[in-house]
Formats: C-alpha cells, sequence, structure tokens
C-alpha cells in the first residue's frame, strides 16, 4: 500500500527575536535619552522661575544644562547589562561674586568682612551699584563720589556700630532716592534739592545672614520622580511613530 509521510522541520526564529531585541533595546535607550532631556529643561526653567519669584532677578541665568542627547551621545551601557542616560545642571559663571551668591541664596550662609572689620551696607541716601558691581566705601571713593556727593565721614551709630556719613549736601525736594548730590560752589543746594545737614551714605555691620531662597535639590528630586512617566510618554511616541 502507498505509504504517506510528513518531514517537519523547526524554522530558525532566532534572527527574528534578536532583531526584534534590538529595536526594543534601542527604543528603550532612546526614551531614556529623551526623557532626561526633557527633565533637565523642566529642572532648569523651575530654577529660574523660583529664582525670579524669590526677587533674584536674573541670578539664574547663571545656570545652564545640557544632556547626552543634547550632546549627541549615545545611552551608556554598563558592565553588567542595562544602559543610563543623564541630563545636567551647571553653573555658567565662574564669577567667585556670583558664586558665592547662587551658594547663599540656595544654601544658606552667614557673610563676614574679608578686608575690614565691617560690612558696609550702602543706604538708598546714595547709588546702590558703580560700574555694575555693588557700592562699598572703597568703590566710592575710586569711581569719584566724593567729588560728585562729598567726602565720607565715620561716625557711631546708637548701637556702637560706625556709620559712615557726608555732611552738608543736597537732596531731593520731592524725596527720591539716591538723590544725593553735592552742593554748588556757591554752598548752596542745586535746583531741585534741599539742604541736608547730613546723610548716612554706609551702615556697618560686623556679619549678616542669607537664607535660602530656593531649595535646588527640592526642584531636583521632583523632576527625578517625573522620570518613569516621561519615560513612558517617550516609550508611546516611539510606538506611535513606528505604526506610522
Amino acid at each position: 500500500m502507498p505509504r504517506l509521510e510528513a518531514a517537519l522541520r523547526r524554522p530558525n526564529y532566532r534572527p527574528a527575536f534578536d532583531q526584534y531585541y534590538r529595536q526594543s533595546e534601542q527604543q528603550m535607550e532612546m526614551a531614556a535619552l529623551r526623557a532626561t532631556d526633557r527633565g533637565r529643561s523642566i529642572a532648569l526653567r523651575t530654577i529660574r522661575q523660583q529664582m525670579q519669584a524669590a526677587g533674584l532677578g536674573r541670578l539664574g541665568n547663571a545656570i545652564g544644562s545640557t544632556s547626552d542627547l543634547a550632546r549627541g551621545l549615545s545611552a551608556h551601557r554598563l558592565p553588567g547589562g542595562g544602559f543610563s542616560a543623564s541630563g545636567t545642571l551647571f553653573i555658567r559663571s565662574r564669577s567667585p561674586r556670583t558664586l558665592g551668591t547662587l551658594e547663599a541664596y540656595t544654601q544658606g550662609a552667614e557673610i563676614r568682612p574679608v578686608r575690614s572689620r565691617w560690612l558696609w551696607i550702602p543706604t538708598d541716601e546714595i547709588p546702590r551699584v558703580t560700574n555694575r558691581q555693588r557700592m562699598t566705601p572703597e568703590l566710592y571713593r575710586r569711581n569719584g563720589f566724593e567729588q560728585k556727593i562729598g567726602p565720607l565721614v565715620e561716625i557711631p551709630n546708637v548701637n556702637g556700630n560706625p556709620l559712615l556719613v557726608v555732611r552738608n549736601i543736597g537732596v531731593s525736594e520731592a524725596g527720591r532716592p539716591r538723590s544725593a548730590k553735592s552742593l554748588t560752589k556757591s554752598g548752596r543746594a542745586r535746583k531741585g534739592q534741599r539742604l541736608k545737614e547730613f546723610v548716612v551714605a554706609f551702615v556697618g555691620i560686623p556679619r549678616t545672614a542669607r537664607a535660602a531662597r530656593v531649595n535646588i535639590n527640592a526642584i531636583l528630586r521632583g523632576v527625578q520622580a517625573q522620570l518613569p512617566a516621561l519615560w513612558e510618554a517617550q516609550m508611546r511616541t516611539g510606538r506611535v511613530r513606528r505604526g506610522r
């Protein structure tokens, strides 16, 4: 009788699975790169917004950010398997003044005088800055304000700390701040000003404290908590793109 035979061979599915695995792994890595890039942007924007809201002006512009994605890097393969991707915040300025200000308002600090016994705080009677630097008695003298306003004279304050005052000065009749000017050669106040016996230009204090106004670590922890959701969103976006 005739015999029916069938030969079954198991196909090799390994290459197809390997390709699927590689594509899936690449998709996860790209999602991580995009998620960390998005996270560093969120952190930077939040820090700058909070600094501005805390009255720190454009101090947040001294902070910059980058990421593996922005630098054109791939995800970093780990020795034991897996991968990592990162975003980074950094301080763009190397100015000691800017670095000190950032430290004070993000961590808190006690400020002490370095080259003298006193910290000198300018009052509203004189300009607050000169040549983009905070006014100090040294800058006051160096930049010609003894001629524009008058020489500084040290007197004791009621608490025993010193004051630096300017005697026989003209100030705004309307009470505008930072309006102090020297008298005319005839000893009279200038137009729109009135004569004042003296004004306090600087108040001397032994030290001062700066409370932290922006909690950088809390902001970064908040962004880190968002990273899984950001990664999942990027994974969904990747699947939609592949399905098109």
